[in-house]
Formats: C-alpha cells, sequence, structure tokens
C-alpha cells in the first residue's frame, strides 16, 4: 500500500454516495418533495422575526466579558448615582439625553443677531416641548443638580450675547457645553423616552430655521436607526438572488434543447433559498436572537449552493447519456459529492467553532450560519439531487427544455434551419458516450490548461505568486483597527449627518475619562500622595490629555487645606475635615467611597482630546491602560462608559487570527481524511493561509478597517477559499491521468468551468451590495469579492501549477504502482 494515501474515508464514503444517488435517481420525488415540505414547515419561524430581532449596541456588538464591563460594574458599586447631583462626566452610562449642532448658513458667524435668534427659538421651542397631556415638560423631566435643571451653558451665553458683548473661549466658559440631560430614574424613563420622541419629532419636522442647519441627535438615536433598518437588506437580497439566478441561468443554457439546463440552475438557486428559510426557520423558532449582521449569511448559502449545483451539474455531463437515470446518479454523487462534503464539514465545524465568540453577534451569525449551511448540504443531496434526475428522465426520453414533449434529435429533412433551432435536441459526444462539453470547458482543455502547464508560464506564476505575497504582506502591516457605531446606520441617516458634523467641528476634545484608585489607600501619607500625583501627571503627560482640564477631589482638598491653615499629613486630620469640604464641595463627595476611616476607592478627570477616529481611539485607549498599569503607587482603572465599545480593538485581532487557525487546522484534518493524499491535503491548507494574507492585505489596500463587523464577515468569506482548493485538489488526486500536467489539465477540464460559473455568478449576485447605503453590507461586497476573486485565482492558476510541482499522484497510479512492486515479488 502507498504510504502517502489517506484513503481510509474516502472509499466507503463514496461507495455511500454512489448508493445514495442511485436512490435519489429511482426514487427523486420522494427527495423532491420531503425538502419542500420541511422547508414550508420550519419557514413558519419567520412569524417570530420582529420579536426575535435583538441589535442592542452593547449586547450584542461589545466582547461580553470586556474589561470595560468590570470596570463598570466596580464604578457602580462604589460611586452610586446622586440623582440630585447631576454631572456628565460621572455618569457611568450614556443616560438620556438630546443634542443638536447648528451651523450657520452662508459661512455667517454663528454670533450674527438673525442665527441667534433662530438659535435661541429654536431652543425655546425644544424647551416647551410637553409630554403626558401637557403634564410633564423639560423642567419636570430633566436632570437636576442643587434642585434646578442643568442647562446648556453655551444656550445661555447666546442668549445673552443677544443684548451684550461677550467673549466665549471653547471648550471651558465657566461650565463645559452639555446635551440637554433628563432624568434617568426608573419613574421617570417612560416619560423622557416619550419627550425625545417629540424632541426628534419637533427637529424632524421643523422648517423655520432660515439661517442655519439643524442636525440632532439623542441617546435612543444610534439604536432606533438601526432598529428600524434591520430589515433594509431583503430588497438587497431579491435582487441579488435576481442577478444570480440570471448568471446562472445563462451559464447554464445550451443550443440543444433537450441538453439545456436552465431549470436546474434556477432548481439549485431554490435549493439554497429553501436553506435558508430552514435554517433561519429553525433557530427563530427556538428563539435564538436575530442581529442585523446574520443579514450577511444569505450572501454566504448563496455562494456555498451556486458552487454545489455546478460542480454537480459538471460531474452529470461527464456520465453517459444513454445510461439509467440512476446509473447516472451514482457516477455523479460519487464523484461530486466528496469535495461538497469535504467544504460542508469544515464550513458547520468552524461556524460551531465561532459560537465561542467574544460577540454576541458574531455567535448569533456563526449559529444561523452553521444550521443553514447543515440544510443546504442536505437539500442539495436531496432536493437538488432529486431534481437534477428527473430532469435527466426528462434527457432520456427525449424531451423538450420547455414544453417536455419529445422532439426528434436529428432535423428532419422536410423541416427548416429554424425548426432545428427550437425544436430538435438531444446529441452528445459520441466518443465518449457523455453530453458535449460547453465551449468554456474547450478552452480549459485544449487552450488554457496546456498553456499553464509549460515550464516558463509556470516560472511567471510562481514570480507572480511572491509578487503576489509580498503585496499582500505589505498591506497586513497596514492595517487599520476601527470600529464607528454609525457605520451600522445607514449613510444618509441623521445619526451619520450628526456625526459628520460633530466630529468635522468638535473632534478636538473627546470624553472626559475617569482615573480610578481602586483600593485602599493612604492619601493622607505625603510621599505615597506624592508618588500617586505622579502617576495623575503620567495620564496628563499623555498627548491625547489636555493637562489644563482636570478635575481632582484630592487636589481641590489640599488647596481648601491650605487655604485654612489645616494640616492633612495626618490620617484622623485628613478624615476629620473632609465632611466640611464636601459640604461646600458636593459635587466632590461622588467621588470618594468612605466607610468610617477608610476610603476603598476614589476618582479624578482628565479630559482626551483630538480623538477623531476609531484608530485614534484604540491608540487613546491603549495609552491610558498601559500609563494606569504602570503606576506603582496604587492600583487605577480608566473608564469612560464609550470604553465598553473601546474594548473590542482588545480582542478583534486576537479573535481573527484566533479563528483563521481554526479554519486552517479543521480544514488540514479534514482534507487530511477526505482527499486521498497528505501532500494535497497540506497545499490546500496552505493555500487558505495564502489568501488569508491576501484578502487582510488587500482590505488594508481597499481602506477597510478590522473591526467586529469586518472580522465576522472576514471570517465568514475565508471559508470559501476551501471550496475552490478543496475542489480542485480533490480532482487532481482523483484524476486517471499519470503524468502530473495531465493531471492538471484533467482537473481544469472538469472543474474550471464550474469554479468559474460558481465565482463570476456569485459576485455578480453580491455587487448589488457594493451600493448599499449601509456601510456594513458594502463591506461585505468589498472582502467578498476579495476572497472569490483570489480565491479564483488561486484555484484556476497557483493550486494547479503548485500540485503539478509537486506531483501528487492519483489512486490509480498508486495502485498500479503497488501491483508492480507485487509482481516483481
Amino acid at each position: 500500500m502507498d504510504s502517502r494515501r489517506t484513503d481510509c474515508l474516502t472509499k466507503p464514503l463514496s461507495r455511500l454516495f454512489e448508493n445514495l444517488g442511485s436512490k435519489v435517481g429511482s426514487y427523486p420525488l420522494y427527495f423532491f418533495i420531503v425538502p419542500v415540505l420541511l422547508s414550508a414547515a420550519l419557514s413558519g419561524g419567520f412569524i417570530f422575526l420582529q420579536e426575535r430581532q435583538d441589535n442592542g449596541l452593547e449586547r450584542q456588538f461589545t466582547p461580553s466579558k470586556g474589561p470595560s464591563k468590570a470596570t463598570r460594574a466596580f464604578v457602580k458599586e462604589n460611586f452610586p448615582y446622586n440623582y440630585s447631583m447631576f454631572s456628565e462626566d460621572r455618569q457611568y452610562d450614556k443616560g438620556s439625553f438630546a443634542s443638536l449642532i447648528a451651523v450657520a448658513r452662508n459661512s455667517r458667524n454663528l454670533l450674527d443677531t438673525l442665527v441667534l435668534e433662530d438659535i435661541i427659538s429654536l431652543n425655546n421651542k425644544i424647551l416647551d416641548i410637553t409630554v403626558d397631556n401637557g403634564r410633564l415638560g423639560f423642567n419636570e423631566l430633566c436632570a437636576r443638580a442643587n434642585g434646578e435643571c442643568v442647562s446648556n451653558i453655551i444656550l445661555e451665553i447666546l442668549s445673552y450675547s443677544l443684548t451684550n458683548q461677550t467673549s466665549i473661549t471653547y471648550p471651558v466658559h465657566i461650565h463645559k457645553a452639555t446635551p440637554l440631560f433628563l432624568d434617568d430614574q426608573e419613574s421617570t424613563a417612560e416619560a423622557s423616552k416619550l419627550w425625545l420622541r417629540e424632541f426628534k419629532k419637533l427637529l424632524s419636522d421643523n422648517t423655520d430655521n432660515k439661517h442655519i442647519y439643524v442636525s440632532y441627535y439623542t441617546s435612543k438615536s444610534k439604536q432606533d436607526e438601526i432598529d428600524s433598518h434591520t430589515t433594509d437588506g431583503f430588497p438587497l437580497f431579491l435582487i441579488a438572488y435576481a442577478c444570480a439566478v440570471t448568471v446562472s441561468v445563462i451559464s447554464c443554457l445550451r443550443l440543444d434543447n433537450v441538453r439545456n439546463k436552465m431549470w436546474v440552475a434556477v432548481f439549485g438557486i431554490l435549493s439554497a433559498v429553501l436553506a435558508v428559510l430552514s435554517g433561519f426557520g429553525l433557530l427563530l423558532y427556538i428563539g435564538v436572537p436575530f442581529v442585523i449582521t446574520v443579514a450577511n449569511a444569505v450572501f454566504l448559502l448563496l455562494g456555498i449552493g451556486l458552487n454545489n449545483m455546478f460542480i454537480m451539474v459538471s460531474d452529470w455531463q461527464h456520465t453517459h447519456v444513454n445510461d439509467p437515470v440512476s446509473k447516472r446518479m451514482a457516477h455523479t454523487y460519487k464523484e461530486a459529492i466528496m469535495p461538497i462534503t469535504i467544504t460542508a464539514v469544515t464550513d458547520v465545524l468552524k461556524f460551531f467553532i465561532g459560537v465561542k465568540s467574544y460577540f454576541p453577534s458574531v455567535q448569533a451569525f456563526c449559529l444561523y450560519t452553521s444550521a443553514s449551511i447543515i440544510f443546504c448540504y442536505i437539500y442539495t443531496i436531496t432536493f437538488f439531487g432529486a431534481f437534477l434526475a428527473l430532469n435527466g428522465r426528462r434527457e432520456g426520453s427525449n424531451r423538450h427544455w420547455l414544453t417536455c414533449k419529445r422532439i426528434p434529435s436529428d432535423r428532419p429533412k422536410n423541416r427548416s434551419e429554424l425548426y432545428s433551432i427550437c425544436c430538435v435536441g438531444g446529441d452528445f459526444d459520441k466518443s465518449t458516450g457523455a453530453e458535449k462539453m460547453h465551449t468554456v470547458s474547450y478552452f480549459f482543455k485544449d487552450y488554457y490548461g496546456p498553456f499553464l502547464i509549460k515550464p516558463w508560464v509556470k516560472g511567471m506564476i510562481i514570480f507572480f505568486f511572491a509578487a503576489y505575497l509580498a503585496v499582500s504582506i505589505y498591506g497586513c502591516l497596514h492595517v487599520q483597527q476601527g470600529f464607528e457605531l454609525h457605520d451600522l446606520a445607514a449613510d444618509d441617516s441623521l445619526v451619520n449627518t450628526y456625526n459628520r458634523k460633530d466630529r468635522h467641528y468638535f473632534y478636538d476634545y473627546g470624553p472626559s475619562v475617569m482615573v480610578i484608585i481602586s483600593e485602599p489607600f493612604p492619601y493622607w501619607d505625603e510621599t505615597k500622595r506624592h508618588e500617586l500625583q505622579a502617576c495623575i501627571e503620567d495620564f496628563k503627560g499623555l498627548h491625547i490629555v489636555d493637562r489644563d482640564i482636570f478635575s481632582s477631589w484630592l487636589d481641590s482638598y489640599l488647596l481648601y487645606g491650605h487655604a485654612n491653615n489645616l494640616t492633612l499629613n495626618d490620617k484622623d486630620a485628613f478624615l476629620k475635615h473632609l465632611p466640611q469640604f464636601f459640604e461646600l464641595f458636593p459635587f466632590y463627595q461622588q467621588d470618594v467611597n468612605i466607610t468610617g476611616d477608610v476610603i476603598h476607592a476614589s476618582r479624578v478627570f482628565i479630559q482626551m482630546v483630538d480623538i477623531d477616529s476609531g484608530s485614534r481611539e484604540l491608540y487613546a485607549l491603549k495609552a491610558l491602560r498601559s500609563t494606569s498599569a504602570d503606576c506603582r503607587a496604587a492600583s487605577l482603572l480608566v473608564y469612560n462608559q464609550k470604553f465598553i465599545f473601546f474594548d473590542q480593538y482588545d480582542v478583534v485581532v486576537s479573535s481573527t487570527i484566533k479563528n483563521v487557525g481554526v479554519i486552517t487546522a479543521v480544514m488540514f484534518i479534514v482534507s487530511l481524511l477526505l482527499i486521498p493524499n497528505p501532500v494535497c491535503s497540506f497545499l490546500v491548507t496552505c493555500s487558505i493561509g495564502s489568501v488569508t494574507v491576501g484578502v487582510t492585505g488587500f482590505m488594508a489596500l481597499w481602506d477597510i478597517s478590522l473591526d467586529s463587523i469586518s472580522m465576522i464577515i472576514f471570517t465568514v468569506c475565508i471559508g470559501f477559499t476551501v471550496d475552490f482548493s478543496a475542489h480542485v485538489s480533490y480532482a487532481f488526486v482523483s484524476s486517471k491521468k499519470t503524468d502530473p500536467n495531465a493531471k492538471a489539465v484533467d482537473a481544469l477540464t472538469h472543474l474550471g468551468f464550474p469554479i468559474l460559473q460558481g465565482g463570476l455568478s456569485t459576485i455578480l449576485g453580491v455587487s448589488v451590495l457594493s451600493v448599499s447605503k449601509f456601510n456594513t453590507f458594502r463591506t461585505f461586497f468589498k472582502i467578498f469579492f476579495l476572497v472569490m476573486f483570489i480565491g479564483m485565482v488561486h484555484g484556476l492558476v497557483f493550486i494547479p501549477v503548485i500540485l503539478s510541482i509537486f506531483t501528487c499522484r492519483s489512486e490509480k497510479e498508486a495502485s498500479k504502482d503497488n501491483t508492480v512492486k507485487v509482481t516483481k515479488l
């Protein structure tokens, strides 16, 4: 036995598939009807679609065990809200608020009288909003400090400026400008939600502002925007499937009226549709959340279904047309189902492992996708196989593809040429007994394949492969990280409009950050206090921090002690005078957690600056956490409620690497078991790494950032590389040819056209996403295009050349060698 062969599973599985194909060919109606009935039953789960939708931004798109969530829990426990002393900086959640940005028209000064009048008039309208039959307005629902509403100080200054000259400095002018915050207590939560709804209605209907452009935003805007567009992608899905059907039908058209495979193409697409209905419906029945990212799985299933269809049709066309349908189906299943099984098994295992992701949105996506892939595989070998058999019976009786009436195989002498075009069919290759090959297959056999195996062409391809890797690696070194939550909304949404103006006009100042001393600390010990203050100075020294905007209860307390000639370097004195200090400065009392004579935790505040992009957010978070970790005086934490979303940066890269590693390992194991040659299995695995590097590199060159959304899409699409590599490698290894170059040509002859059909039809199908107003779908198109294009290049160019160089031998060749050895003995 050839020690290099690993066909312990291949042979029994091939026999199993051969028997299954025979059964499908003999009893096609059973295999056709049962999947239809099952899909009809499971599709009932879609009645729960609205109920199962869950696009909670924090819940779905942040790491479930992110460090900032742990820090928030610490803040909530040690620094609970004091609703009577509202402070924006001291919030551990975003709260309820409404905000607007006013920009003067025609580049006028915002302080011009007419512009100011518009702003003040709009502000008055906002303050006059009431809910609950006019009983509750802003004054009743506002967040309060010292018994009064926390107002927007900038608007107060502008109101004053209508009649008085004043100068404004930003961002500090007595107080920092704030949105209109509402009371966030449970007793007023519903009324606050209604007020925000009325605020949105007022701003969207307001047309009285002749001198200003207004963009508005509320604490509910992002969530409302995403929730309202969860199913907006369905029209694109319909267009994508229509394009795929059109391209598939065109590629399956034949001039022969019997051999025409148009209906086969239609039912191949329908098989993928049934898989989506069954997989999604089943999980909706069970209660799995439906996240907006799950919609991308529809396009994945489209690609898988098309590839499966074209592979099966290709192998069907290589069977003898005069054989019984059951025998033709047995041969088709024996040759086609094995590579389809390889891709299905690897895809399902990959997505089941993805359920362990840090991101709940990824977990939901992987569940829906893996379930749908299982159904896609089942329906391919039952529903689609059954229709292929029924179509085979039509061909066997020489019936017309449209009318199903028997037609002659040769044109009668008394009939015109037009009759021959419309009403004659059933021709085949008399030398092989199989259907005539498609023109494109002839191209691969007679022109492309022989050209590819020329020594100088192989040398050029190896050179281009090295250049491809070099460019890809260069791109990998320049991958950017960054996640903008507004990317989940439509380009023309209010969220994006507001965000663009906010970044344009106010990017200089980012969020205020808590620096938390998270353990008991002797603040009265002058030496240790100086060490702690040195750590705080390190934060101020960061160039993403404004050292002049700083709030510290400890520094203020020390100034208070100095002004009152108090000695605060003694524990008893330090603790004794704290209550008096807090009476004068009640806000600072929220920054100290003290019980008896122990200060369990405290916090100070620094101001981030120049945070104008996701990459800057990543840099800032790393810098702040690194600085806190370097402090030896005390255990420090840093927190702002936005850090909950920044946490993804810590896990996106590691998750992507882990996912790719899992895909690669799973692919190697499965291909080792199912492709009867370990060298070929290894090369298939290497091709996944090559495509991964290429896609990652060109993502960077195409300005695609690596975030939780692109990570999902990237991981999904990389699975497609398995299809091209596995199909070509399996065809190469199974070829009856003995010369490696001939084996490469034979593999391309059989699979070149199906790969081209599947790749191009899928790319054209998803190309509709390139014009989507959602960045999520455009990103999917870009990554999907890269994967499909680079995967096709590997399958049709790199893999055949490399396999021919490594001279993998087929099972037939190995058997001949063994026979020779036995004869010699």
